[in-house]
């Protein structure tokens, strides 16, 4: 059985872009699960994609919490994403005044 993903109550924090990070999200998940601390980073090749949090321990990174099922994590990145670049046109300084 596949699940979709209800994303709701997304907040992005754009930082200054450093080591390819160029903002943090968090959001509720089907109305049960907060997520946060998700690092919306540039790809290579142009656009973003979102790592979500590890911790280090001695030489390893343990992951906190991920999506393990492709699609379900398509969608939470194609919904943040949209938030992220929507919320950027906003900081754009190309972009017209009629903001």
């Amino acid at each position: 059985m596949k699940i979709k993903p209800k994303i709701t109550e997304i907040e992005i924090v754009p930082i200054k872009p450093k080591n390819g990070i160029v903002g943090f999200a968090s959001f509720v998940l089907n109305d049960v699960l907060y997520l946060g601390s998700i690092a919306i980073m540039t790809k290579l090749n142009g656009g973003y994609r979102l790592v979500y949090p590890t911790k280090k321990i001695g030489d390893r990174r343990i992951n906190i919490y991920h999506p393990i099922e492709r699609n379900f994590s398509l969608e939470i990145e194609k919904v943040v994403i949209e938030k992220f670049e929507n919320l950027m046109k906003k900081y754009d300084r190309y972009n017209s005044f009629d903001a």
